[in-house]
């Protein structure tokens, strides 16, 4: 199957001897690499650590005629010995073929067009072939270069050379237990090194958040960026200002969520990355106070992803963007606002500043409003309010944003320790902790208005 694949490749059937297409397995590094078929003797990935959904979803598509491979970042991560996160299918079927193929599958997209295909609670991930996206189809690009469509479909090889880096370019057949390299990426992998495929100043002007990605991927795998890799990521840094806000959160996402989060932040800067990412993140980490507590943050979500434990995005990114709330909620105190209406005045304020960068999805913003609104409430220690407080479906984030706040020295320690008192106590403890009330005088209800006495003629 494989020799016959190769033949399709580099030339018509018929016209390579066996030992022809042999001498096309070996390595070569030139314009042209041919394709490298590494055997399970050699490659040595273990089986077990594949899902079974993605094991389904190969065989489904060979059995249906088409060639089918897991690529990317699990065959990487697999090589590697780490199970990976998730599996994506690359297959010479078009997405119409694979969503005919499987039942519970669903075409998404429109950038690139994808297949969903269901089994279960998981998502495999199907992509068709790419060819080369100024090939006559469905692709355009803008005038800075970026990729804005590309539905262009193409052959095994095409795809490979589409790929971003040289240890994303790897093919895994299942069934064959073998894995087709094209650009020396395992080569790459073993000798820690991450490499773009092709000119990189053209692959950055094709899709910037590739800058990004590399990033990721040198902090999370421990890769070193190969000089010509690295050497134009400073000087188009600006090309992610032309970046949808959404892919620009989803690929920060990734970033802070990959057990690595610290290493990341630390390679941003040394690449001048992370001016304008986020909302003033880089005048946050200028902060010393601020800086603190972000690096406790992102300290306690590492360890978290490392342990195999979830973090939960809300938590993360209004921890990201406290200290630019904090501080407009102070400047809307001086102007003479009321406490609570000046926080929540604070809140839309750097939400929407937040969303001219990254867009970020109104199901985790109605979470960090919450955090925040909740630690006012932290300083009411007298009366029922503790109590209520308890009761609050997110007191436990609240109370982990509390926790930091103190750690970072920006309230005092003993506030989260009668916090952590209070919530394991016995109703007899609870009542003695509570603190004398502060004093401030309970809001008076407003006297109704008496109605006019009935005047003559009218009924009362």
């Amino acid at each position: 199957m494989i020799k016959q694949f190769l033949q399709k490749v580099f030339g018509k059937r018929g016209q390579s001897s066996d030992s022809d297409l042999d001498s096309k397995l070996a390595p070569k590094h030139g314009k042209s690499s041919a394709v490298l078929v590494i055997p399970a003797s050699k490659h040595k990935i273990n089986q077990k650590l594949i899902s079974q959904a993605a094991l389904k979803t190969c065989d489904g598509l060979q059995k249906a005629g088409f060639q089918a491979y897991i690529v990317g970042g699990a065959v990487r991560d697999l090589l590697l010995n780490h199970p990976p996160k998730d599996f994506d299918i690359a297959t010479d079927a078009t997405p119409e073929q694979v969503h005919k193929t499987f039942r519970r599958s669903r075409i998404i997209g429109r950038r690139f067009r994808l297949v969903h295909v269901l089994w279960g609670q998981e998502t495999i991930e199907v992509s068709t072939f790419r060819g080369h996206h100024q090939s006559e189809g469905d692709g355009e690009t803008n005038d800075s270069g970026r990729i804005i469509r590309d539905n262009i479909f193409g052959s095994i090889e095409e795809d490979s050379v589409r790929r971003d880096f040289t240890a994303n370019a790897l093919y895994y057949d299942p069934k064959r237990h073998e894995v087709l390299d094209f650009h020396n990426g395992v080569a790459d992998i073993r000798s820690k090194t991450l490499r773009i495929i092709g000119d990189p100043v053209k692959r950055y002007q094709e899709d910037p958040v590739r800058m990004l990605r590399a990033v990721r991927l040198s902090a999370k795998l421990g890769l070193k960026l190969e000089q010509t890799t690295e050497a134009p990521i400073r000087k188009l840094a600006d090309l992610l200002e032309d970046v949808p806000p959404s892919r620009l959160f989803d690929e920060m996402l990734k970033l802070f969520l990959s057990g690595h989060a610290i290493e990341s932040i630390g390679a941003l800067r040394a690449q001048h990355l992370h001016h304008g990412l986020l909302p003033l993140l880089d005048v946050v980490l200028e902060q010393p106070l601020g800086e603190k507590f972000v690096m406790l943050a992102l300290k306690n979500t590492d360890e978290r992803i490392l342990a195999g434990k979830s973090s939960n995005p809300s938590f993360l990114f209004a921890t990201l963007l406290w200290h630019e709330v904090l501080q407009a909620w102070l400047e809307n105190q001086k102007r003479g606002e009321p406490l609570i209406p000046a926080l929540h005045a604070a809140m839309n304020e750097i939400i929407d500043k937040q969303g001219e960068k990254m867009a970020i999805h109104n199901r985790y913003t109605a979470t960090m409003k919450e955090i925040w609104a909740m630690q006012p409430r932290f300083e009411q220690r007298s009366g029922k309010r503790p109590y209520a407080l308890l009761t609050n479906p997110k007191y436990r984030a609240g109370y982990d944003f509390l926790l930091l706040r103190c750690a970072s020295g920006e309230l005092p320690e003993e506030l989260g320790e009668w916090w952590t008192r209070f919530a394991d106590a016995g109703t007899e403890e609870r009542t003695n902790m509570l603190l004398p009330d502060s004093g401030l005088q309970k809001r008076r209800r407003r006297p109704r208005k008496k109605k006019p006495a009935a005047t003559n003629g009218e009924s009362a």
